[in-house]
């Protein structure tokens, strides 16, 4: 059995069957689930943290880096199926196989940078929440965030798709509340249309620069193309060229559904804050809390800030789902470490506790917004080292066969890849200038 065999608990690899005939929805209903799993890490914590940072500093300026973070994804994830559903094995894997033994090591290392990084962010904005909503001393919800192992375990036992109907279902409870923020906040349309055209300032500004690449780091997931390469492979497809080619139509559309609606609520999240904080003079509101406290008064709807605050607990919690997936996934994958899921998410979250704990112990709450924008920024930087292997792989011929990126698809990816890498090394530049 492979290491993406065993990593989705135990009986779910090729544990979905797809019927060999019937109709096209017939068959996307079988396929769909996958993406979203990998949609839950485009609308987590870190991605409040940094789009309200967005919007109220920079009103709709930032908005067309919501977007084209999230096309950026949707291609990043359509090369991420190909690689599963092509070859049988996910990333982590495949880098394993591929490249020398240090090297394997040192990605390894960068992955699990990736995931405690993830992690970090689901544990403060869990615990914000608990704290908004039940009135909950940061501190303690930090540390009650390590009991989510035992719904996750029950979970799991499942089967997979009693979990991708749990996470669409905290989805869909995600999109109703902001859909409804939306509503109240009610955004003035021109601005707004104004925020998806390109705007060049954010390369000589360097908070409006710092805040893109958080905006990035958190919409482009990079633990999510190893999570969705092996995701992909919990579908009974056949072996065959033509049945490969079904595999990745269906998963790409269903992918491609489920990021789009990631795209709208990060979208929706920084409209609010440009709408309500922005045009209310109110531009450095870039923590939760202060957002959650503002929301009710400024926009005169009782209702607004517990909703904010039910979403931000949803998120965080769907987001723990799919984080430890995909720490199963890197592990085993790259070390043919298996460890039970219980003992995986202990060590994940234990790591990521220990900085939320410092951070609220010396600072409180108001450091918390600031370590959950750098945490973001951190999955940025990291997000190169998943991305590069994943371009090469899938454009190489042999690994590939007739799944091989096409040329200009390698050209796409490959500016694509260029301009995140260019941004990342453009904000560790301006930095080490501001250090000096």
């Amino acid at each position: 059995m492979t290491a993406t065999a065993h990593f989705v608990a135990a009986g779910s690899y090729r544990s979905v069957r797809i019927p060999a005939k019937g109709s096209f929805f017939k068959k996307l209903l079988a396929f769909s689930g996958p993406g979203y799993l990998v949609a839950v890490g485009y609308m987590d914590p870190g991605n409040w943290a940094a789009d309200l940072a967005g919007g109220s500093s920079f009103g709709y300026g930032l908005l067309f880096v919501v977007l084209a973070s999230s096309g950026f994804a949707m291609v990043l994830q359509y090369l991420a199926i190909k690689l599963g559903v092509a070859t049988g094995k996910d990333l982590a894997a495949m880098c394993r196989e591929r490249y020398s033994r240090g090297m394997a090591l040192g990605l390894w290392g960068m992955a699990e940078v990736m995931i405690i990084a993830c992690d970090l962010a689901e544990v403060i904005g869990t615990a914000i929440a608990l704290n908004l909503l039940f009135h909950l001393p940061l501190l303690v919800g930090a540390v009650v965030t390590v009991a989510d192992v035992l719904a996750l375990l029950v979970l799991q036992r499942r089967g997979i798709r009693y979990l991708e109907g749990l996470v669409l279902i905290l989805i869909v409870t995600v999109v109703v509340c902001f859909g409804l923020e939306i509503m109240f906040s009610s955004p003035q349309l021109a601005p707004l249309a104004g925020g998806l055209l390109p705007n060049l300032s954010v390369f000589s500004h360097r908070d409006m620069l710092y805040i893109a690449v958080a905006i990035l780091g958190a919409t482009v997931m990079p633990h999510n193309l190893y999570l969705h390469s092996a995701a992909v492979q919990t579908r009974d497809f056949g072996s065959s060229d033509e049945d490969k080619r079904e595999a990745i139509r269906f998963a790409t559309i269903d992918s491609t559904a489920a990021l789009t609606l990631a795209c709208l609520v990060n979208a929706a999240i920084l409209i609010v804050a440009a709408a309500t904080f922005y045009t209310s003079g109110m531009r450095q509101v870039a923590e939760i809390g202060s957002a959650y406290e503002l929301l009710t008064p400024l926009l005169g709807v009782g209702i607004a800030s517990g909703l904010f605050a039910l979403a931000l607990l949803v998120s965080g919690q769907n987001s723990t789902i799919t984080g430890t997936m995909a720490g199963q996934v890197i592990m085993e994958g790259f070390l043919k470490l298996r460890l039970a899921p219980w003992a995986r998410r202990l060590i994940t979250r234990g790591l990521a506790i220990v900085p939320a704990i410092l951070v609220i112990w010396l600072y409180g709450g108001s450091g918390l917004a600031r370590l959950l924008v750098f945490s973001q920024v951190v999955l940025s930087v990291q997000l190169s080292f998943a991305m590069w292997p994943l371009i090469m792989f899938t454009a190489n011929k042999s690994i590939m066969g007739a799944f091989v990126n096409s040329r200009g698809l390698t050209i796409v990816v490959g500016v694509i890849g260029g301009l995140i890498s260019t941004l990342n090394v453009w904000l560790v530049l301006q930095a080490g200038g501001a250090g000096g």
